[in-house]
């Protein structure tokens, strides 16, 4: 048995069709990692701007309006993108928003 981590080649020198699949799989989850990696950055630019929060106070609100509307992060980053567009915000997201950004502006006021 090999511990080796190397792909395995077929007779003709490329690799076996199950290697691959992952591999396109797991290129696809960091092309997927990436663009919500980048989508979450300009949301927090955006609650920064209009907030003028901190950097780790808008991961935080965006942490928060997640958890508390139980969204996925990239889901309520894209809505607080297109509400920087001049899209209505949904309800709840717009309830959870404006108590997590009152939560975190008094944490940053606090002594």
């Amino acid at each position: 048995m090999t511990t080796s981590r190397a792909p395995r080649l077929s007779p003709e020198g490329t690799r076996d069709d199950a290697t691959k699949a992952r591999l396109e799989q797991e290129n696809a989850q960091l092309r997927h990692a990436v663009d919500s990696h980048v989508t979450v950055d300009q949301a927090i630019g955006v609650l920064l701007a209009i907030y003028q929060l901190p950097p780790a106070a808008g991961f935080e609100v965006l942490r928060e309006v997640s958890q508390h509307t139980n969204t996925k992060l990239h889901t309520v980053a894209e809505t607080v993108i297109a509400w920087a567009l001049g899209q209505l915000l949904p309800e709840p997201v717009g309830r959870e928003l404006d108590a997590a950004v009152q939560r975190c502006s008094g944490r940053r006021r606090a002594p």
